[in-house]
């Protein structure tokens, strides 16, 4: 079974694998039908692959680029819900410096947040290079490609609802697991690497009561482990191959089986 909420994705991905011995769901993981077929397929190996795709982002009509005169689109599933542009332009002051600050890791997003209402409200903001410039402004000349993959990405997260629908779909996915399954999540980003490796180190626990209960209520028991303990990280090799891929992190979680 295959899901992807892009599809581009799935076309390009059926041409290669066909369709007999795959079904293919052209939504979000998260969306209540995938979660409703994955409880029914009971899998036994399950991989979500996060993030944006190479395609993805060399597309600039898709709009995930910091190129100039590139559109802030950034949806992966064209022509749904809101576009970057229109998350720039109407979100306030205190909701976008907790964008940046959450999923951007920007210690000065209070800072970048006033910078962009102060702007938008004398041009609206409807491309690359007005976010580019916003950042430049907020944080300095002296910032560049990798200050703006990451206050991009965080746009994009944002706009996707990334995290939301990996916190939504992670638990549910586990459960639909066979005894013995294994889940497997390839992340890019330390937002999500860091909601992958909270669930995982909570399923990993025998008790997961509150530390004030005098008596454990809970499961018991861990609903499996982490194998291995830490994430697999790209070697040399595969960095020089795809460069892409040096943020990549693999955390893989086996689940217990049945008793």
């Amino acid at each position: 079974m295959a899901v992807d909420r892009d599809p581009q994705a799935i076309q390009v991905a059926k041409a290669r694998l066909g369709s007999a011995r795959v079904a293919w769901l052209a939504c979000s993981y998260a969306d209540p039908q995938a979660l409703a077929a994955i409880r029914e397929f009971r899998p036994e190996f399950a991989l979500f692959d996060l993030g944006v795709s190479t395609r993805q982002l060399d597309s600039d009509a898709r709009g995930f680029s910091f190129r100039p005169g590139v559109p802030l689109d950034m949806r992966m599933a064209p022509g749904a819900g809101e576009t970057a542009a229109e998350l720039l332009n109407g979100m306030d002051m205190s909701e976008m410096a907790r964008l940046f600050r959450d999923y951007g890791d920007e210690r000065r997003a209070k800072c970048l947040a006033a910078t962009i209402v102060r702007r938008r409200s004398r041009s609206r903001f409807s491309t690359s290079d007005d976010l580019v410039n916003a950042i430049r402004s907020a944080l300095g000349p002296r910032t560049g490609p990798s200050d703006f993959a990451r206050l991009f990405q965080a746009v994009r997260i944002a706009v996707n609802g990334e995290i939301e629908a990996l916190e939504t779909a992670l638990p549910i996915v586990l459960e639909a697991l066979v005894p013995g399954g294994v889940l497997a999540v390839i992340s890019y980003h330390s937002v999500e690497d860091r909601a992958v490796k909270r669930s995982f180190r909570e399923w990993s626990r025998c008790c997961v009561c509150p530390v004030s209960a005098p008596v454990c209520t809970c499961r018991g028991r861990p609903l499996g482990s982490e194998d291995p303990r830490k994430p697999i990280r790209p070697t040399a090799k595969e960095i020089a191959d795809n460069p892409r891929a040096r943020s990549a992190r693999l955390r893989v979680f086996r689940k217990a089986d049945a008793r």
